[in-house]
């Protein structure tokens, strides 16, 4: 998984779990900049996978909610599937080097 997709996976990840969280505790949460963040979310946004609500009761006109499209929740459980791939992957080619140095280090 490159970088992009990996910011990409983060941010779809933690939109789900906290639709209504500001972008400034999302970006503390995921260890973004604000700013990196916001540039991520307008990105998400053109490709059509986050939808943004604002509250317009609201007196606080910075509350908004981000929802994660049909297409963001498929993009997201994509990006889930090759993040798990990457990672069993890695696992087994750990494991194959472990094996290996036990072996070397009983002859």
């Amino acid at each position: 998984m490159n970088k992009n997709n990996s910011d990409i996976f983060t941010v779809l990840r933690s939109i789900s779990k906290n639709p209504d969280a500001s972008q400034r505790n999302l970006a503390k949460k995921i260890g973004f900049s604000l700013g990196k963040l916001n540039y991520c979310l307008k990105a998400l946004k053109q490709k059509g996978l986050v939808k943004v609500k604002n509250f317009k009761n609201n007196k606080n006109k910075q509350n908004y909610l981000y929802i994660l499209t049909p297409k963001g929740i498929s993009e997201k459980a994509r990006l889930t599937v090759n993040f798990m791939n990457l990672k069993m992957k890695e696992y087994d080619e750990l494991k194959k080097d472990l094996t290996k140095d036990v072996d070397s280090s009983k002859s």
